[in-house]
């Protein structure tokens, strides 16, 4: 049986609605994991607003993609969907290594040793610390998703461990495995490096590809490859306008690749209204999708971005719980 695990436990895939597929509610900031008081999404009454408008404005469901160690708080996003009502599915994994200090245990832990942790995530619950000290606290709240990320360093040995480890701890628990692409990296490349850790090119997603890789034909490579993308440089005029995004997407689907695009906003403290930012994870439903439509973007299109395809790439096969 297919499966979506959100903080709150496991849905039917088709409960899942409308969904964005990488956001950010919630930011602590602590220990060997510092984030600058600008960066941090601290505030959980701010968070549970900021999820309510979002609820209001037809948001079902959301992916908050902040992995363990490094400034997730699992019970505050169980506390917020309790509260709000919106389904979210939350993330273990990996951040880029600049996010880390020197002494942060995830530049000790082993391959083994990772894979064990992520899948302590995904099956048992998510660990409750990890930000100061090697994670030890377990918590009632599952992981759906595995985070990692790529930057321009490439797959050094350091990355190779993480990503080894993020792989395997996927193929054991059938889940989907997000990967960050930073702007100078080697998307292609990953794509390679993790077939060969045996991963099933419907089980990947690479973000922010619209932002990061400026040439289409790479985007085109990697869904020919059966890769699903995730867009969300939406509402960023530091990147694009709005109109650019559109003519990105216009050039996926005109590739007939509709069914391999996920969106999202990938929201920061200075973009969330609860916080004073602008435009608000309600952004999408108020704002783009009303421009895709103006675009010519069909409904049945706008339904699997945000719908058809986050049901069917966070769905894995129920997993058996960890025993305490």
């Amino acid at each position: 049986m297919k499966v979506i695990t959100t903080v709150l436990g496991d849905i039917a895939p088709g409960e899942l609605g409308f969904c964005q597929s990488h956001e950010h509610l919630c930011i602590t900031g602590a220990g060997d994991f510092p984030v600058k008081p600008e960066e941090r999404i601290d505030d959980r009454e701010k968070g549970r607003e900021e999820a309510e408008l979002y609820r209001k404005a037809g948001g079902d469901a959301l992916v908050d993609a902040q992995p363990l160690g490094c400034g997730r708080d699992a019970l505050v996003l169980r506390e917020i969907s309790q509260k709000s009502g919106v389904r979210i599915i939350a993330s273990t994994g990996f951040h880029k290594m600049a996010y880390y200090s020197e002494g942060h245990w995830i530049h000790r832990a082993g391959t083994d040793e990772l894979t064990r942790l992520f899948i302590e995530e995904l099956q048992g619950g998510m660990y409750l610390d990890g930000d100061r000290s090697y994670p030890r606290n377990q918590g009632p709240g599952r992981a759906g998703q595995i985070k990692t990320a790529l930057d321009a360093e490439g797959l050094t040995p350091r990355y190779q461990k993480l990503f080894a480890a993020a792989a395997e701890a996927a193929k054991v628990c059938g889940c989907a495995l997000m990967a960050h692409i930073e702007k100078g990296s080697d998307p292609v490349g990953l794509s390679d490096y993790l077939f060969k850790q045996g991963l099933a090119p419907n089980a990947l997603i690479f973000c922010h590809l619209d932002r990061a890789v400026a040439d289409i034909a790479v985007h085109r490579e990697i869904c020919g490859r059966g890769i699903t993308l995730e867009y969300d440089t939406i509402g960023r005029p530091k990147y694009h306008d709005d109109e650019r995004e559109v003519a990105i997407i216009t050039e996926m689907l005109e590739a007939e690749y509709e069914n391999q695009l996920l969106m999202s906003l990938d929201t920061t403290r200075a973009r969330l209204r609860s916080y004073g930012g602008t435009p608000g994870l309600s952004y999408i439903r108020d704002e783009f999708i009303p421009l895709l439509r103006r675009r010519g973007v069909s409904e049945t299109q706008i339904g699997a971005f945000f719908e058809g395809n986050p049901a069917r790439i966070f769905a894995r096969t129920s997993p058996e719980p960890a025993e305490s």
